[in-house]
Formats: structure tokens, sequence, C-alpha cells
């Protein structure tokens, strides 16, 4: 999709969707909307959206690192402490490893 073709409220709108999709559990959506306006917001001349739309890229940023620091330490945890949960740590597992952890 090219931005540069969009009118200002069509780029805002875009941008809403993007931000409140994020919120379905699907932060990839947020981490578009950041990649997709950052320079939109930054490194343009100022319109009159521009405001609204670097709120919800700015959320949209928060968003997406409290779910890959939510996602860090879940990894984390789970690998660490996998084998010492038993029965429940295997029924998680997508594989279950073989051998002595």
């Amino acid at each position: 999709m090219n931005l540069e073709r969009l009118p200002n409220e069509e780029k805002l709108n875009l941008c809403r969707k993007y931000y409140l999709g994020g919120f379905a559990l699907l932060p990839f959506l947020w981490l578009v909307n950041v990649v997709w306006f950052f320079k939109e917001v930054y490194f343009k001349p100022s319109f009159t959206e521009q405001m609204q739309m670097k709120t919800y890229v700015q959320r949209s940023a928060l968003g997406v690192l409290l779910w890959a620091v939510i996602l860090t330490t879940w990894i984390t945890v789970f690998q660490q402490y996998r084998a010492q949960w038993g029965e429940v740590g295997d029924y998680l597992s997508f594989t279950i490893p073989l051998g002595i952890p």
C-alpha cells in the first residue's frame, strides 16, 4: 500500500484501525502501525490529523514493547521451569523433548 496516495483523513482512519486491531491480541498490527506511520508522524510537515496519528503510533509502540517483554518473560520462565512443572509442563508443550532435562 502506498501511503503517499492516501489523503490525510484516510491515513488517520487506517492508523486508528491498526491501533484498535492490536487490542484483539494481534500485536503485530501495532508493529505494522509503528513502521508504516512513523515517517508520516515524525518527518512530514504538520497537518491537522498528525497529532492524533502520533498518539496512535506512540501507543502502538508502547503496546509492542509491552507484548515483547511479556512474551520474552513467558518464554524464559517456561524454558527454565517446564521440567519442574511435570505433567502441566508437558501439557503446555507443543512437542515433548526426549531425555533427561
